[in-house]
Formats: C-alpha cells, structure tokens, sequence
C-alpha cells in the first residue's frame, strides 16, 4: 500500500489533468466526447497505481468540479455518468470468468448510463422540444443512435484494454525506475 502523500499527490495531479481534458471540452466542442473519455483513461490510472476505491474518490472530486467550473455541462455529464466511472468498474467486470457475461454486464452498465444520461440530457436540460421536431424520425433516431453509441461503446472498451494494457507494460516500469 502506498503512502497517503504518495496517494493524495496522485490523486491531485490526475483530478487537475481530468479538469483540464474537460476545461478544453468547452474550448473545443467538436471533442464533448473524446475528453471526457481520455478523462476516464487517467481514472484508470488512479485504479492500477493505489486502489478501485481511491479512483472513485478520485471520480466523486471531478465529478463535483467539472459541474461546477467547467463550460460545457453537456461533457461534464457524460463524464459523471458514463466515461469517470466504467474504466473502474470494468476492472471488477474484469473478473468474472465468462467472457459472455462480462460483455452483457458491460452492455447492460453502458445502455442503463446512455438512456439515462438521454433522459437527463432531454428532460432536465429542456431539449424535449428538439425531439418533437425531429417528428416521424425522432422515434426511430433514438434507437439508430443507441445502435450506433453501441458500436462505439464496443470500440471504446478495446481500446480501455489497449490503453491499460499499454500502460502497464510501457509507462508503469518507467515511473518504477524514477524512485
């Protein structure tokens, strides 16, 4: 077990890289998506380095900031309900024998985040007027983009393995050597 300095500098350090991958999701629109997941990557990080539960303190601390100072709320909520918390929770997915049901588990966590952030993307944010004009489409767009947001879900977990894979082999021996 690591020191408590050593946890709470770690801990620091990548909560200020997450709040600025968010910070620059409103400097750059066009990657809303993309930051919060690189964001989710250096949550990974807190994971391997101290522990699954210093990473969800490590999230809870983001999470609350990026609400708070942070422009574009619409990536500040995919972070908080999707992209901060899976690369920690497939760590304890990660466990499971059975590689079909660690897919359907990771399936069912990432459909149950999407619809939800959806509704509160809709709902609370007041875009339910947009999806009336979508008309006869918006029924049926809902579920194209669900399939698609799939898709890229499946894409995103590989490459989670890749980057924790990567991580572990090439970054992880280097900052051993530091000390």
């Amino acid at each position: 077990m690591r020191s408590i300095s050593y946890r709470v500098a770690l801990g620091g350090i990548v909560a200020a890289l997450c709040l600025v991958t968010m910070f620059l999701a409103g400097v750059i629109p066009a990657l809303y998506l993309v930051l919060p997941m690189a964001a989710g990557i250096l949550m990974m990080i807190i994971a391997v380095e101290v522990s699954k539960s210093w990473a969800f303190l490590t999230y809870t601390a983001v999470s609350l900031l990026s609400l708070l100072i942070t422009f574009d709320k619409e990536s500040a909520l995919i972070f908080i309900m999707f992209f901060g918390h899976y690369p920690i929770l497939r760590m304890y997915i990660a466990r499971i024998p059975l590689r079909l049901l660690r897919a359907a588990i990771k399936t069912a966590i990432f459909n149950i985040c999407i619809i939800a952030y959806f509704y509160v993307t809709v709902y609370i944010f007041g875009l339910d007027a947009m999806l009336e004009e979508f008309g006869e489409f918006g029924k049926y767009g809902v579920w194209i983009m669900l399939g698609l947001s799939n898709v890229i879900f499946v894409l995103y977990d590989i490459n989670l393995d890749a980057m924790h894979i990567i991580y572990k082999k090439k970054f992880k021996p280097l900052f051993r050597k530091k000390r």
